[in-house]
């Protein structure tokens, strides 16, 4: 038997059992089945949200992201090995023209034949990844959204840490500029400038934090019973790439990108304020 590290023994120890378990992660009829599937074999994980097929194809996962520290990252792709290495899996909506990195997309089962539970959902339920809430369509995204729910619940993997930033410590937000992200807190205003719908959660569009939203974004939205004005003065939580355009921002292209938290633990402090948001 090859010599594990502890780390790396854990890993296996408790993604084997939730691989066991898949039945429980997601309904036996995965929201985020596809037809065509193709049964595909796997060498092994390059990172922890690509395989590498025996026939020299990678595929990137969809619909999650990896978590900024190298330590997690590690944990990422040691789960995914676990997962996947040296077994028969099932592609669905394989993309037919790779990335710029030469990866062809996918959702990925850990059965063969394309049911139960996807490599993506069981990975988040282990809370080796994030989910990016922009997976292939809503029933998926959500899918992908309540695997990460029970993680994070259950304290689990990277969960144990402080992943969700407070949109009141811009600077923390900062420190991740270039990753992606999770943010949570009180919205002040929604605002249009232009082509962009801004949501506001402080008085200083230059220094506070903001989601911003393109016009051709916004009847997404409107289809989920989102309506971005509704969202002034709720607590929301919103993921995707941290960027810098005075303040930091991320860019919701997708209603799946926000979670309102209303009836829910949320992870930050709330903050009243009168006074007036401005236009950015």
């Amino acid at each position: 038997m090859r010599w594990m590290s502890p780390a790396r023994l854990d890993v296996a120890i408790f993604t084997t059992a939730i691989l066991a378990t898949s039945s429980s992660v997601v309904g036996a009829a995965s929201a985020c089945h596809r037809e065509p599937t193709e049964e595909a074999h796997v060498v092994r994980a390059r990172d922890g949200r690509t395989i590498e097929l025996a026939d020299g194809r990678a595929v990137r996962l969809t619909g999650i992201e990896l978590p900024s520290s190298s330590a997690a990252r590690e944990r990422a792709r040691d789960t995914l090995n676990v997962l996947t290495a040296g077994r028969a899996i099932a592609l669905s909506g394989l993309s037919d023209t790779p990335d710029r990195y030469g990866r062809q997309t996918a959702v990925a089962f850990a059965a063969g034949r394309g049911d139960g539970a996807t490599i993506q959902a069981l990975m988040l339920a282990g809370g080796a990844a994030l989910a990016t809430g922009a997976a292939r369509d809503a029933g998926c995204t959500a899918e992908l959204l309540a695997a990460e729910a029970r993680a994070r619940a259950a304290h689990r993997g990277l969960w144990a840490g402080n992943v969700i930033k407070n949109a009141e410590s811009p600077g923390d937000i900062l420190a991740g500029i270039g990753q992606f992200g999770l943010v949570e807190g009180k919205v002040r205003s929604v605002r249009q400038a232009g082509a962009v719908t801004y949501v506001n959660f402080g008085p200083r569009w230059t220094r506070d934090f903001a989601v911003t939203i393109p016009r051709r974004a916004l009847p997404s939205f409107e289809q989920a019973g989102l309506p971005l004005k509704s969202l002034a003065n709720r607590r929301i939580r919103v993921r995707g790439w941290v960027q810098k355009r005075g303040g930091p921002r991320i860019e919701a292209s997708g209603p799946g990108q926000i979670e309102l938290l209303e009836g829910t633990t949320a992870a930050t402090s709330s903050r009243t304020a009168t006074d007036q948001a401005p236009t950015p």
